[in-house]
Parts: C-alpha cells; sequence; structure tokens
C-alpha cells in the first residue's frame, strides 16, 4: 500500500541540519503511514500496526536522529565564528594654508566711472548767411586747435555793411567838424558883441551851437559803433575754434543757410579728460581728499579699461571733489583728471577716449602693519580657521580695520606665525583634522 508523505517545516537558518534529520525521521516512518502536519499530530493508523517492536525500534531511532540535529546545531551556533570589524578611516580636507606676516598697509579705494570731457560745447553761427567752406577736420573725430578755421559764411553782405558803416562814419565826423567850425564862428560873434556893449549876460548854450556839436558827436559815436559791428560781423562769418579740441558730432556743411544762432557741430576739450568717481563715506575715511583752496595735494588714481583681451592703464589725479554727497545714492563724487588723453601732445600709450568706463584705483592713507587676509577666507565675515600644530582647526574672530573687493585687512585676532585655511570648508568643525598643502603661501597674499 502507497502511503503519501507530506511534510511542511519552518525553522531558523541555524537549524538547517536539523531540517534535513528531521525530515529523514518521517521518510523513515513511511511504512507506518506517518503524516507530518504543522501541529505534528500522528495518524490514529499507526497504533492499528501489529508490529509494536518494529513500530519502537522505528521511534528510537528517529528520537536518536533528532537528538543528534539540535546537538549538531547547537553546536554549530555556539562555534559560529564572529563577524569581522573594520574600521571606517575618516577622510582628512586638504587645504591651502597662509602664515600670518604683519606688513605696511597703503588703503586703496576702488571706484568706477566714465570718461567725460572738461569743456563740452556747442558750435553756433553769430551770423546768418550761406556755408562757403569747411575745414578738412571738420568732421566727426576731427582734430583742431584753439582759432583754426572750421566753418566760412558768405562774407559779402557783411563786406558791404561795413563800407555803408565806414561812409557813415566819415559823413559824421564831417559833420562833427563843420559843427566845430560854426561854434567858433559863434563864439567870436557873441565876443564882438560884447565888446560893442550889444550883449548884456553870458551867451546862451544855443547861440554857441554846443546843442548842435553835441548831437553831430552823438551821431559820430553811433557811427562809429556801427562801423565797429559791422567790422564784427564780418569776422563772424569765419567760425574759429574756441580751444583745442575734437568734432563730437558734426551738424551743418557746405552750402547750408543758417541763421543766427543755428547749429553747427559739438565740439569737446582734449586739453585733459575727467572722469566723476563715486565714494562711500566709509571710503571716505581712507583717503585725504584735495581741499577747495588747493593747499593739499592731488591724490594719485590708476584707471584701468578692458579692451577685448588687452588691458590699458593710465596715471591721473583726483583734483577735487563735489561737495555734497548726492541724496539718493549716498555716496561723494570726486573728480579724476588725466591730461592729454588723446596723446596730442607727444604722450605715449592708448588714448584715453571720451566715453570709456574705466575701474579707478585711488591711493589712499597709511594703515600701519596689518595682516592682509583673503576675503574668501573670512567665514561670516570676520571669523577665521587656524590650523594648530597637529593639524587641527580652530576658530578665531579677527578685527578687521577696513575691506576691498579681495582682501580684508585686520589689526587683531591673529599672532605673526599663525597659520590659517585659506580653502573654503562647508561646515567645519573646532578640532577637525585637516591636511595641509605641501607648497604653503608665508605672508600676506596681496
Amino acid at each position: 500500500m502507497d502511503i503519501h508523505n507530506d511534510v511542511t517545516l519552518t525553522l531558523p537558518y541555524e537549524f538547517s541540519i536539523c531540517n534535513v534529520y528531521v525530515t529523514l525521521f518521517f521518510l523513515l516512518g513511511s511504512n507506518s503511514r506517518v503524516v507530518y502536519a504543522p501541529y505534528r499530530r500522528l495518524d490514529q493508523s499507526l497504533f492499528n500496526q501489529s508490529d509494536t517492536k518494529s513500530l519502537m525500534k522505528t521511534w528510537l531511532i528517529s528520537v536518536a536522529i533528532l537528538v543528534s540535529a539540535v546537538g549538531g546545531a547547537f553546536v554549530m551556533v555556539q562555534t559560529r565564528a564572529a563577524p569581522t570589524q573594520m574600521e571606517r578611516e575618516i577622510p582628512v580636507l586638504l587645504v591651502d594654508a597662509i602664515e600670518a606676516r604683519r606688513e605696511p598697509v597703503f588703503f586703496r579705494v576702488n571706484s568706477q566711472g566714465a570718461v567725460t570731457p572738461r569743456t563740452e560745447s556747442i558750435l553756433v553761427s553769430e551770423v546768418s548767411g550761406q556755408i562757403i567752406e569747411v575745414a578738412s577736420n571738420h568732421v566727426a573725430g576731427g582734430f583742431f586747435r584753439k582759432g583754426e578755421l572750421l566753418v566760412k559764411i558768405d562774407p559779402r553782405n557783411y563786406q558791404s555793411a561795413l563800407k555803408s558803416a565806414q561812409a557813415n562814419v566819415a559823413r559824421v565826423q564831417t559833420q562833427v567838424a563843420k559843427e566845430n567850425a560854426l561854434a567858433d564862428y559863434a563864439l567870436d560873434d557873441w565876443k564882438k558883441l560884447r565888446d560893442l556893449n550889444a550883449a548884456s549876460g553870458p551867451a546862451s548854450d544855443l547861440a554857441l551851437r554846443k546843442p548842435q556839436l553835441a548831437e553831430a558827436i552823438a551821431e559820430l559815436t553811433s557811427a562809429e559803433a556801427a562801423l565797429e559791428k559791422a567790422q564784427e560781423d564780418l569776422n563772424r562769418t569765419n567760425i574759429r575754434a574756441p580751444y583745442d579740441g575734437m568734432v563730437k558730432e558734426k551738424l551743418a556743411d557746405v552750402g547750408q543757410y543758417v541763421n543766427t544762432g543755428s547749429q553747427l557741430a559739438r565740439i569737446f576739450a582734449t586739453d585733459y579728460a575727467e572722469i566723476r568717481l563715486p565714494i562711500t563715506q566709509r571710503e571716505l575715511a581712507l583717503v585725504d581728499l584735495p581741499t577747495a583752496d588747493g593747499s593739499s595735494s592731488p591724490l594719485p588714481v590708476t584707471l584701468t579699461s578692458q579692451a577685448g583681451t588687452a588691458q590699458y592703464t593710465w596715471e591721473g589725479q583726483i583734483v577735487r571733489s563735489e561737495g555734497v554727497f548726492d541724496s539718493a545714492s549716498r555716496v561723494l563724487y570726486v573728480v579724476a583728471q588725466v591730461e592729454d588723453p588723446y596723446n596730442q601732445n607727444g604722450r605715449i600709450g592708448e588714448p584715453l577716449r571720451i566715453g570709456t568706463f574705466v575701474t579707478a584705483n585711488i591711493q589712499g592713507r597709511f594703515g600701519g602693519p596689518l595682516f592682509t587676509i583673503p576675503r574668501h577666507a573670512l567665514q561670516r565675515g570676520e571669523r577665521l580657521w587656524i590650523i594648530d600644530e597637529h593639524q587641527k582647526i580652530y576658530p578665531t574672530d579677527v578685527q578687521i580695520v577696513s575691506t576691498d573687493e579681495e582682501y580684508a585687512y585686520v589689526d587683531g585676532g591673529l599672532m605673526n606665525g599663525d597659520r590659517y585655511t585659506i580653502t573654503p570648508i562647508d561646515q567645519p568643525l573646532p578640532g577637525m583634522p585637516v591636511r595641509v598643502n605641501t607648497s604653503p603661501t608665508v605672508g600676506n597674499v596681496r
């Protein structure tokens, strides 16, 4: 008779060997009609077998196997090797370090501005007429010298007016001479009458022709003024440059009729250029600005401009300040001057063109011996991380005297020889170990 044996076991991993022996235990009892269920119940038919000895023998063998399995599993658990534990190494950050040194520092103030001309003018016509000639340099970008002819207006009408004024002066001069002679005759006639006792009182002005003479003299003065105006009008047909400069924009040309006050060109002076540079109230304390009375010296200033990959530099002077803080931006404008910006007088170098945007570096006061610290080395504005002899970092708060775009100038919180990291560290902790770069920078980095 075939008997189906169904075995279901769920045991921990450590008793895997025991699982095998338990399975054998039930397989050996296959002829005894045993079924192993989750609750380990024996089939009732087991007790109806006739061979009691065979049953006992089978059970003894099964119990022995089960005890052996449990004992073997226990021994395996007790003798199992402990898991290997590995210590995890904490990564050490590589940093660049600087050894602090006090050095003399002259403060510098940085600013920016656009180059403007000292004087900019609109050239206008003072007379009316047709333009008959313009100079070859009367074009945008053309240079000229003071007194040089730029535009000529048709002078014929003014030449005629001059001749008419000259003739009128000659006529009035004759009238004055005539009145002088008549006044002399009138005086002689009055004297004769007085000698004959015909005139009892003093001679009147009308009798001596004084009003007529004064009128003639006044007419002469008016005629001479008209002559002077005619001469000036004729001269104004030649429009000349008021100073050394450049034509910024040409507004009139040959053949154009212009009236008095018509614009002919926009021009500006090239003797020197000016740059308005804003500085803050804090930066004002770092510089000694020249006074209005000229008792102090101008401040040196270095101007730079970038053109593609090339950088150009010009030297100038701060000559004055505008004297008031701008109410909107809260800055004070100082004025820098650069002589001969277009190299018209032999200066060598790149021209400083009007309109160029420049960066200015103004020399300030002497600050004394200070530590110059890169600003990116500071955390939260004033905290510096010092590296001790055990290659661990600790924070220190420094006393900052002044800052610029790149550096902070420190007077306290450091000592000569202290090493500090200039590598930004994300979330540094006191006592954190670091590795210092083998090529450290010594002293200030400026």
